[in-house]
C-alpha cells in the first residue's frame, strides 16, 4: 500500500467530504514546534492546529497521561461518573472563578451548550430568546453557531435558526439599543479569531458586562481560541476585569485531544436540571486525563508568562522588519495578527516553501498562534521566514 503523499491525497479526494481545501504536504509525526510530512521534510509550526497545540506537540507529560489512562478506563456512559471528569470540572472552576463545568467535544458544542443554558435561563424569567452577537464574530459551524457568525457561511444552509441578532463590534451604543426583553444573551469573543484578530476595547467589555448584568442578560464569553493561556493570562477575561455568567472553552484545553467546555454561574446553571443536556463522548476519562496533563504543564512550565514574554518578542521583531508589506500587529500574547496591505493567503503558501505553517484569516490577516513552548531561536526563524516570504510576494 503506498503511503507518498500524492496516493495519500488521492485517497482523501475520492472518499472524504470535500470540504478543506488541504495543502499538497502530508503530516507524518511532530515534537514541540516541529512537524514532519511523509517526505520527511520539517517545518515550523506557527499555526498549532489553529491555536490547539499551546504546549506543543506531543507533550511527554500529555502522551504519558493518554496511555497510561488509555490502559485503565477510556470511555463510560455519563450515567457514571470517573475520576478524570470529576477533577477537571473541579480545576476548571476554581482556576476560572467560575461555579460549574458541562464538558463536550469541541467549541462549536460550547456554544451550542452556552445558547440552550441562555435561553432556558431567559424563559423561566418570561423573556425572549434572542442572543446577540458581533460583526465578525466566529462562533462554529453548527446551524446555531453559524446564525451567529459570518453570513458568507450561512450561504446555502438556510433556513438559518432565528433569533440571533448582529451588533458592531467595539460599539456600546449600538449593543445597549439591542437589549430589551426579547434578548437572552449577548455573545463575544474577548480576541475574535476568524474574524481577524480583533481585541475587544477594555471599556466596551467592562459597559457590556455592567449592562447584561443590570438587565439580566446572560453574558458569554467565547475563548474557545483565546483562552487557556494563550493570550497571556490563563483566560482572557482576566485582561480585562471581568466575569461572564458563561465561559466557552476548547482548543488549547487538551493538548491536542478534542475537547470542549462551557463554563457557568449559578445563576445560569440553575436553569438546567436532568435531561436537558448531555453527550454521549463529552468528559470521557481519557480526554479529561490529557486536558488535566495539559493545565499541569501550563502551569509547571509558566506558559502564562512565556506567552506574554514570547509575543511581545514576537510583536517587536515583526515591527523591527519595517516592511512596506505590514500595515500593523494586533492581538494578545501569542495571539498575533498581522495586517499586510497584500492578501495573506500567497504570503502563507510561500512560508509553507520555506518551512513554516501559518494561516491566513480575514483577507489580509497573517494569524500566528504557535505552540507556547517556542523558543526564541524559533520566532526568529519565523520572523526570518514571514520576511523572505513577503519579499518574495513584493517581487513577484
Amino acid at each position: 500500500m503506498k503511503t507518498d503523499a500524492k496516493s495519500l491525497h488521492n485517497i482523501d479526494q475520492e472518499y472524504h467530504l470535500q470540504t478543506y481545501r488541504r495543502y499538497p504536504l502530508v503530516l507524518a509525526t511532530a515534537k514541540g514546534c516541529r512537524v514532519w510530512d511523509t517526505e520527511g521534510n520539517e517545518y515550523l509550526d506557527a499555526l498549532a492546529g489553529i491555536a490547539v497545540n499551546n504546549v506543543g506537540h506531543c507533550h511527554p507529560k500529555v502522551v504519558e497521561a493518554l496511555r497510561q489512562q488509555a490502559g485503565k478506563l477510556m470511555h463510560i456512559s455519563n450515567f457514571y461518573l470517573s475520576e478524570p471528569l470529576a477533577r477537571l470540572c473541579e480545576r476548571l472552576a476554581k482556576l476560572s472563578g467560575m461555579d460549574r463545568v458541562f464538558l463536550s467535544n469541541s467549541g462549536a458544542e460550547a456554544v451550542e451548550g452556552a445558547f440552550k443554558i441562555a435561553r432556558k435561563y431567559a424563559h423561566k424569567q418570561g423573556k425572549g430568546g434572542g442572543i446577540v452577537y458581533m460583526d465578525n464574530a466566529f462562533h462554529g459551524r453548527t446551524l446555531a453557531t453559524l446564525a451567529a457568525g459570518k453570513e458568507a457561511y450561512q450561504q446555502g444552509f438556510e433556513p438559518i435558526p432565528s433569533g440571533f441578532h448582529k451588533v458592531p463590534f467595539n460599539d456600546v451604543a449600538a449593543l445597549e439599543k439591542m437589549l430589551n426583553k426579547e434578548i437572552a444573551a449577548v455573545i463575544l469573543e474577548p480576541v475574535q479569531g476568524e474574524g481577524g484578530i480583533n481585541v475587544a476595547d477594555r471599556h466596551f467589555l467592562q459597559e457590556v458586562s455592567a449592562l447584561c448584568q443590570s438587565r439580566d442578560i446572560l453574558f458569554i464569553l467565547d475563548e474557545v481560541q483565546c483562552g487557556i493561556a494563550r493570550t497571556g493570562e490563563m483566560f482572557a477575561k482576566d485582561h480585562f476585569g471581568i466575569q461572564p455568567d458563561l465561559l466557552c472553552l476548547a482548543k488549547g484545553l487538551g493538548g491536542g485531544v478534542p475537547i470542549g467546555a462551557v463554563l457557568a454561574m449559578q445563576k445560569a446553571a440553575d436553569a438546567i436540571t436532568y435531561g436537558d443536556h448531555g453527550s454521549t463522548f463529552g468528559g470521557n476519562p481519557l480526554v479529561c486525563a490529557a486536558a488535566l496533563a495539559n493545565l499541569d504543564v501550563i502551569e509547571e512550565e509558566d506558559l502564562v508568562l512565556e506567552a506574554i514574554r514570547k509575543g511581545k518578542y514576537l510583536k517587536k521583531a515583526l515591527y523591527d522588519l519595517k516592511h512596506p508589506l505590514i500595515e500593523k500587529v494586533r492581538g494578545l500574547g501569542l495571539m498575533l495578527g498581522v495586517v499586510l496591505h497584500t492578501k495573506a493567503a500567497p504570503v502563507v503558501q510561500e512560508m509553507l516553501r520555506l518551512g513554516v505553517l501559518a494561516n491566513a484569516t480575514a483577507g489580509n490577516i497573517l494569524r500566528l498562534v504557535p505552540p507556547l513552548v517556542i523558543s526564541y531561536e524559533e520566532i526568529d526563524q519565523l520572523v526570518n521566514v514571514t520576511h523572505t516570504a513577503l519579499n518574495n510576494i513584493q517581487n513577484a
